[in-house]
């Protein structure tokens, strides 16, 4: 089989999938449209949730509240 042939056989194959792609594409896109406002949100990013300062104090108390337990535990086994 000649090269050239099978190329322009691949090609014709690419062209019959790249067709059908772009029917898929319009017929979402057609649904979206139908839906309306709601098919076209874009995803902006999400807020950061910010921590107060109090907020942050207290995980931190909590912490290091929960290692000096882990340590006592771990001095009584060890010790």
């Amino acid at each position: 089989m000649d090269i050239l042939t099978a190329i322009k056989r691949e090609e014709r194959k690419l062209e019959r999938q790249l067709g059908k792609l772009n029917q898929e594409l319009n017929r979402v896109r057609a649904a979206a449209k139908a839906l309306g406002h709601s098919g076209e949100r874009e995803v902006v990013g999400l807020k950061k949730r910010v921590l107060s300062a109090a907020g942050r104090a207290a995980i931190i108390k909590g912490a290091k509240k929960r290692w000096a337990k882990a340590r006592k535990q771990a001095k009584k086994v060890a010790g």
